[in-house]
């Protein structure tokens, strides 16, 4: 595995990795709400024998710095276009979930010359009212991170997942509450300001859209209105995952990753 790598770009250190062949278009990999990089370890091994891969964290969440919210989604996309400059990576396959599913949308949208095909996974142009999010957002600045703890993780994963994976569900839930609570509402904001549906449609790549099955936070159906929005858009399921598909499925979404690729 790649060791920890540091960049300062605009006003952010970020934390990120860089590993897997040295040729090739990169496969960039943006991760959700409440977790870090290290949500796609069992998948990138799929692809590490044959392409380049960057991983990184987003702004306020695992090492990168948490500047003091509310975010944007064009100062979270900004993060990593200002990532790949400092890279010196101009081509790119982006691969997003959650929130990083709308950051590669964003920008998408501003650099589609950037951008040879996008995967996005668990995620909408759109998710969540103005209401939930404050409702969240109050929730977790008034009671801490431990508060929303239960309720965040049954959204993540399929109800079976704690009793047949109790230390890996332990170790998500230590992931999630111990991120810095500005973090975590500043992305939070970030997500409730963020409706892309009119701009998703100039989107012309080829985009491979994927939603676990019984994903509560952003459902098939609202996914799949995501897929049926874009003019190259595909939709498939995971079975047997609910908002993180590459911790609960990873062989099967790195399979349909990689067919996808392929083609």
């Amino acid at each position: 595995m790649a060791g920890m790598k540091f960049a300062t770009v605009g006003q952010v250190t970020l934390h990120y990795s860089r590993e897997g062949s040295n040729t090739g278009v990169p496969l960039v990999f943006i991760n959700s709400l409440g977790t870090d990089l290290r949500i796609w370890d069992q998948l990138i091994s799929s692809f590490s024998g044959r392409l380049p891969i960057i991983r990184y964290d987003k702004r306020g969440h695992g090492l990168s710095d948490c500047p003091p919210g509310p975010y944007s989604i064009g100062d979270l996309s900004n993060d990593l276009i200002n990532l790949l400059a400092y890279l010196e990576i101009d081509q790119i396959v982006l691969v997003g979930i959650s929130v990083g599913g709308m950051i590669a949308l964003d920008l998408a949208i501003r650099q589609p010359e950037r951008i040879q095909a996008l995967v996005l996974s668990d995620t909408a142009a759109k998710i969540g009212t103005t209401a939930y999010w404050k409702e969240r957002i109050d929730a977790i600045q008034a009671r801490g991170m431990d508060s929303m703890a239960e309720v965040i993780l049954s959204r993540w994963f399929v109800p079976e997942f704690p009793a047949q994976r109790p230390a890996d569900y332990q170790g998500y839930r230590n992931m999630l509450t111990r991120m810095p609570v500005a973090g975590y509402s500043g992305t939070c904001a970030a997500i409730r300001d963020a409706d892309l549906r009119a701009a998703v449609g100039t989107i012309q790549v080829k985009t491979l859209v994927l939603c676990g099955a019984e994903d509560s936070a952003t459902s098939p159906e609202l996914v799949r209105g995501l897929a049926d929005a874009l003019p190259d858009g595909r939709f498939e399921v995971i079975e047997k995952a609910g908002h993180l598909p590459c911790v609960e499925q990873p062989e099967a979404m790195a399979a349909k990753i990689d067919r996808f690729l392929r083609e």
